[in-house]
C-alpha cells in the first residue's frame, strides 16, 4: 500500500509535467491543443504501416491523399528522409490512366549526382506574366510553385500567416483567396489578390465593387496580380456561407462586412454577365492598377472558353493568365454531389482549355496555371507537359503546416488549428515555425521538378513536352500524352523566345550536372 501511495502521486506529477510541456511547446499543434492525449495520435501513426499492412488499408488506398503522399509532404516539410525503399507499391501493371514519365539517356541537361542537389534551385516561370499585353506591372514569377487561394475565414489567421511567411522564405506567391487581404497576409510574402463574387476587401457599404478601394488596397500591399474567381473545382457555380459565429471583428474588417452576421458570397459576379463584359472589366482593372489580371475557373461547358478565346483573338482584349482548377481540388465546405461529380478533373479540363486557346494561336500569350492535387511531383509533371506554366498548391501546403487530413474543415473543429476560427485550436499552430515547413515543402517540390526535368533531358519543367509522358492503358499498352488529349506536336511548350530565355536563366550559373571529368580515352 505504501508503494501504491507513492506511485499514484508520482504518476500524476509525471502526467502534469507532460501536459505542461505540451502546452508550452510550439512544434506540434495537436499536442498543444490536446496535451497528453495528443501523444496517442503519434503513437498510432508510428505503427501505422503495420496496422495497415495487416488490418486496415494499403499505403495507396486512402483519399484524397494517400498515406505515401502525406508522408512525402510531411517529410519534405520537416527536411527528413522523404525517400521510399524496396520499390513502388503502386499497382502500375493493372492501373489504367497511370502516367509514365520517359527519361532520356542523353539530353541537354545532366542531372546532378548528389541526392540533395538542387534543393535551393531557382525555378522561375518560363513566361513573363502580363508581358504579352504590355501591362506596366508585368513580371516573371520567381517560382513555378505557388500557394493557392485559401481565404482567411476558411483558414485560421495563424495558418494564413504561416503560409505567407513561408511564401516569403521560399520566394513564391500566395493567393489571398476570395476572403480579402488580412493582416495575416502582410508578413513578407508577395500576393495575388483574388476578386470573388462578393468583392471582399474592395466593396462599398452596400456590397458593390469599389474600384477606388481596390486601388487603395493594392497600392498598400505587395500585390503582384489580380485573379477574378469565376468558380472553383470542388464547388463550381456555388456561392459560399461563412456563419455568423465565425465572423469575428478581424474577419469583418478584412472583408468589409458587419460583425456577427452570416456572410454570403453570391454564385455570380455583378460586374459582368458574359464574356464580352468580363473582358471589358479585365481591361478596366488592368488599366487602373497596372497589374496583370487573370481568371480562375473550373471547367464544365466548353462554350464559355471558346467564346472567351475567340473574343480575345478578334478584339485584342484579354486575360493575362488562366488558372484552371480541377474537380479533384479542395474546399472548406461543399455539398457532396458538387465535390464528387460537378466539373471536370484537372487533366481533362485543362487540356480542353489549353487546346481552345492553342487552336486560336493564343497559347503563347497566356500564362497557364494549374490547380487540383498538383502539389505532388508526378501530377505536376503531367500538368507542365500539358502546357501549365505554374502550379498552385493548396491542401498540400496545409499538410506541410500541420494538417492531418482529419476532414473537419466544415465543422470548425480542425484539431491542428489550420482550418478553424476556434481561438483555442488556432493557438496550437505557431506561424513562425510552421512557415519554415511550408517553405521546405515548396523548395523540395521545386527540386523534384527540376530533377525530373533533367531526367527528361531539359533544363526546366516548363520544357517537358507531351512526348515525355505516356498514359498506361493497362498491362500491355500505353498511349502518348499528346494522343490522349488531341495535342499537336508543337503544343504544350512556351514560345521559342521564352524557351531560349528560360534555358539561359537556368544555365546562367553553369551546368549543375556531371560527375568526374572524362578520361583521356573518352569518345565524343
Amino acid at each position: 500500500m505504501s508503494w501504491a501511495r507513492r506511485a499514484v502521486p508520482a504518476a500524476v506529477a509525471a502526467v502534469a509535467a507532460i501536459a505542461a510541456r505540451d502546452l508550452l511547446q510550439r512544434d506540434h499543434a495537436l499536442r498543444r491543443n490536446f496535451p497528453v492525449l495528443g501523444h496517442a495520435r503519434y503513437l498510432i501513426e508510428s505503427i501505422g504501416p503495420e496496422l495497415r499492412q495487416y488490418v486496415v488499408a494499403g499505403n495507396d488506398e486512402e483519399r484524397p491523399f494517400t498515406r505515401d503522399q502525406r508522408r512525402w509532404v510531411y517529410a519534405s516539410a520537416k527536411q527528413e528522409n522523404n525517400y521510399f525503399g524496396f520499390g513502388t507499391d503502386n499497382d502500375i501493371e493493372h492501373t489504367a490512366g497511370y502516367p509514365i514519365i520517359k527519361h532520356r539517356t542523353f539530353g541537354r541537361a545532366v542531372p546532378p549526382s548528389a541526392p540533395g542537389a538542387g534543393h535551393d534551385v531557382t525555378l522561375p516561370c518560363a513566361k513573363v506574366l502580363g508581358a504579352a499585353r504590355g501591362r506596366p506591372g508585368a513580371f516573371r514569377p520567381e517560382s513555378v510553385v505557388n500557394i493557392s487561394g485559401m481565404s482567411f475565414g476558411s483558414l485560421s489567421g495563424n495558418a494564413v500567416e504561416a503560409l505567407n511567411r513561408g511564401a516569403a522564405l521560399a520566394g513564391c506567391l500566395q493567393n489571398t483567396g476570395e476572403g480579402g487581404l488580412s493582416p495575416h497576409h502582410r508578413k513578407g510574402g508577395e500576393l495575388v489578390f483574388q476578386l470573388g463574387t462578393a468583392y471582399f476587401g474592395c466593396r462599398d457599404e452596400r456590397g458593390r465593387f469599389s474600384l477606388d478601394r481596390l486601388k487603395d488596397l493594392v497600392a498598400g500591399a505587395p500585390v503582384r496580380a489580380l485573379e477574378i474567381k469565376l468558380s472553383q473545382g470542388a464547388k463550381p457555380s456555388l456561392g459560399g456561407l461563412l456563419p455568423a459565429a465565425k465572423v469575428s471583428a478581424e474577419i469583418a474588417a478584412t472583408r468589409g462586412i458587419p460583425q456577427g452576421q452570416d456572410c454570403v458570397s453570391p454564385s455570380r459576379h455583378a460586374e459582368f454577365s458574359d464574356c464580352d463584359s468580363l473582358l471589358d472589366w479585365v481591361e478596366l482593372l488592368a488599366a487602373e492598377t497596372g497589374l496583370p489580371v487573370g481568371i480562375k475557373s473550373a471547367v464544365g461547358d466548353l462554350g464559355f472558353w471558346e467564346e472567351l478565346a475567340t473574343l480575345m483573338r478578334d478584339t485584342g482584349r484579354g486575360v493575362d493568365f488562366v488558372t484552371v482548377d480541377g474537380g479533384e481540388g479542395g474546399t472548406g465546405a461543399a455539398p457532396l454531389i458538387f465535390s464528387d461529380s460537378v466539373s471536370l478533373p484537372f487533366q481533362q479540363g485543362f487540356s480542353r482549355v489549353y487546346r481552345t486557346f492553342a487552336e486560336r494561336d493564343l497559347h503563347e500569350q497566356v500564362v497557364f496555371v494549374g490547380a487540383g492535387k498538383l502539389g505532388l511531383p508526378d501530377n505536376a509533371v503531367v500538368a507542365f507537359a500539358l502546357g501549365a506554366d505554374m502550379v498552385n498548391v493548396g491542401r498540400e501546403a496545409m499538410l506541410a503546416i500541420g494538417c492531418i487530413q482529419a476532414q473537419k474543415c466544415h465543422t470548425d473543429t480542425c484539431p491542428t488549428g489550420v482550418a478553424t476560427q476556434n481561438a483555442w485550436l488556432a493557438r496550437g499552430l505557431d506561424p513562425a515555425r510552421k512557415s519554415v515547413r511550408a517553405a521546405n515543402y515548396i523548395r523540395t517540390l521545386r527540386r523534384d521538378l527540376v530533377k525530373v526535368a533533367e531526367a527528361c533531358g531539359v533544363e526546366h519543367p516548363g520544357l517537358i513536352g507531351t512526348d515525355a509522358v505516356e498514359i498506361l492503358d493497362g498491362r500491355t499498352a500505353s498511349t502518348p500524352l499528346d494522343q490522349v488529349y488531341g495535342y499537336r506536336p508543337e503544343w504544350g511548350l512556351p514560345s521559342a523566345a521564352d524557351r531560349a530565355e528560360i534555358v539561359r536563366l537556368m544555365t546562367a550559373e553553369g551546368p549543375r550536372g556531371g560527375s568526374a571529368p572524362p578520361s583521356p580515352t573518352a569518345v565524343g
